[in-house]
């Protein structure tokens, strides 16, 4: 007998997934995302060590860096770890 594996939305209420959440697209659990001021930011890059999901890249061509929004769930851990406050939390919308 075949069982199709529930996804993250079908488990129940203080379950415990086996998978990493690369298996999941966890980006909408989140109420607020990040946004990063590039002016501010120095690129410490203490965010991308610290986010929880892997959510957050350092693109050296770039320079900068950036959230994939796709497994981000707005926990707010870099923002409040920012040490230059680039960082900050917003409603969908209220982006820029």
């Amino acid at each position: 007998m075949s069982r199709k594996e529930k996804g993250w939305k079908e488990l129940p209420i203080a379950a415990i997934s086996t998978k990493s959440s690369v298996g999941f697209m966890t980006g909408d659990w989140k109420t607020y995302m990040p946004v990063c001021d590039l002016e501010k930011c120095t690129t410490c890059l203490t965010c991308v060590m610290l986010c929880p999901e892997g959510a957050i890249r350092w693109r050296p061509e770039l320079g900068k860096i950036e959230f994939d929004f796709s497994f981000c769930k707005g926990c707010g851990i870099c923002a409040n770890d920012c040490p230059t406050k680039a960082i900050a939390m917003k409603l969908p919308g209220e982006e820029k």
